[in-house]
């Protein structure tokens, strides 16, 4: 009984950090903005400066905690 109850425990401790993966975008750091927008849109010079600003001003909020905490004000 306590040996199933063992390996019920290890086998639940083994599924859970197989399915703990965070999403590209998460990990991604202000640095891979620029990776990120150059695959997103190849061609269009102006989409990818947006999109990598806006990638920019999101980390960057993030770190500081400023999104989290409601702090950043929209005008």
């Amino acid at each position: 009984m306590l040996r199933n109850v063992f390996l019920a425990a290890a086998a639940t401790v083994i599924l859970a950090g197989a399915t703990m993966t965070a999403p590209m975008s998460a990990q991604a750091g202000h640095s891979d903005c620029h990776k990120m927008a150059k695959a997103k849109y190849p061609d269009d010079r102006k989409a990818r400066h947006a999109y990598k600003k806006a990638c920019k001003a999101h980390y960057k909020g993030e770190k500081t905690g400023l999104l989290k905490g409601g702090l950043l004000k929209k005008n």
